[in-house]
């Protein structure tokens, strides 16, 4: 027990002198988080010259740390995102999702296709670079002050496109890669989801009453404690049943933020948002080993280069769709580069899949050095976008 509390004081103190470090440079927090998860984890660089840099160990404890820091990540942008705003223009919503899938998993499967690698593996892989991470995005849209502007309504209905679409390809892939029963299995996975899904719409259309009630409790103490246990146990029930908790999450924020508790909820439950989310990019440096990516780096560049690519292209469609100028269409694309969470648990599936899946190392080698690579050059490019696109159009 001496020793876990150790490494957490280690983590805490890792990620607040990255956290200072990254501020006085005026850059983001999360590229410093996961660089700090890299430096002081079990993996190379294991040391710097007589100095031993492993000093914290890969443990379940940090897994779940992480896992809450996506909860509440995705939590805080359901509050933020009312139905309302989700169902303005279903239409069109429908339009950039599939854009995006479109323009995104066609470029993974023909990245794959160009490497060699086989069918199965190259949905994996495809399904790997197609989806954005809900968790940098929207950190990276609070960081940045571009929750309130226009372009966020296309990134953030493109997200919650992406997640409810990976829930479906997640249980398609695990019935394949895992035998789970065939065509039968896969209808049964899918409309547990769809159920359990609906329910929580409905409760966030429908049930602000009775939300609102459960809320009204004058201790803060009390109220942190209702929202963060019926956030953890909704998202724990969806993990349960197959589905995204990341998707679980963020209805139950929505169905919040329909109460007049909203304000509250940030000043009280958003400190612990701050420490979780923390961890999970920390918890991606520390699985991090540098070394592999030297068996896939022909890979992983060209990946970088022409994910990003589609990523900006399928943004910038996505945005004219919605109506948005072109300079604001650019933002959406720089906006939904980052990739993060979604793509290591497909990848932690494939791996767990093992031999009925060729060539999964060389995935999984891949995965975490993408998601770094890309976690890092999605928040840079947004911090820098306004200045590369002021040129590009004058705003409508």
């Amino acid at each position: 027990m001496a020793e876990i509390l150790v490494e957490l004081g280690i983590t805490f103190t890792a990620l607040a002198v990255a956290g200072a470090l990254a501020t006085r440079a005026n850059q983001s927090v999360i590229p410093a988080y996961i660089l700090a998860g890299v430096v002081v984890g079990p993996n190379p660089p294991l040391s710097l010259g007589p100095i031993d840099l492993t000093l914290v160990a890969h443990r379940p404890i940090l897994d779940v740390g992480a896992e809450l820091g996506v909860v509440f990540l995705l939590f805080f942008l359901g509050l933020e995102f009312s139905p309302d705003r989700l169902l303005a223009r279903p239409t069109r919503l429908f339009g950039v999702g599939a854009t995006d899938f479109l323009v995104n998993f066609g470029a993974g499967l023909a990245l794959a296709a160009a490497f060699g690698f086989p069918l199965l593996t190259a949905m994996f892989l495809a399904s790997i670079v197609y989806i954005s991470s809900s968790a940098v995005v929207t950190k990276s849209l609070v960081e940045r002050g571009w929750i309130a502007d226009p372009e966020s309504d296309v990134i953030l209905g493109t997200l919650v496109f992406e997640d409810l679409l990976i829930a479906v390809v997640l249980a398609i892939l695990t019935a394949v890669a895992l035998g789970g029963g065939g065509v039968g299995a896969v209808l049964v996975s899918v409309g547990r989801s769809g159920a359990f899904l609906a329910a929580l719409a409905a409760v966030a259309v429908y049930g602000t009453p009775y939300v609102e009630r459960l809320l009204s409790v004058e201790a803060d103490e009390l109220f942190l404690l209702f929202a963060v246990g019926i956030t953890t146990l909704v998202a724990g029930e969806a993990l349960v049943l197959g589905v995204s908790e990341a998707v679980a999450a963020f209805f139950v924020g929505t169905a919040f933020g329909q109460t007049d508790h909203d304000e509250r909820l940030e000043l009280v439950v958003g400190p612990t948002r701050d420490l979780f989310a923390a961890v999970f990019f920390f918890s991606i440096g520390l699985t991090t080993d540098v070394t592999a990516f030297l068996d896939v780096w022909v890979l992983l560049a060209v990946a970088v280069v022409v994910t990003s690519l589609s990523k900006l292209a399928s943004g910038v469609l996505g945005g004219r769709v919605y109506g948005l100028s072109r300079r604001r269409s650019l933002r959406v694309g720089v906006g939904l580069v980052p990739r993060g969470e979604f793509s290591l648990v497909i990848a932690a599936l494939a791996t767990t899949a093992g031999a009925s899946i060729p060539r999964t190392d060389e995935l999984a080698s891949f995965t975490v050095g993408y998601v770094l690579v890309m976690s890092v050059l999605g928040t840079v490019a947004m911090q820098y976008a306004d200045g590369v696109t002021a040129f590009r159009s004058r705003e409508h």
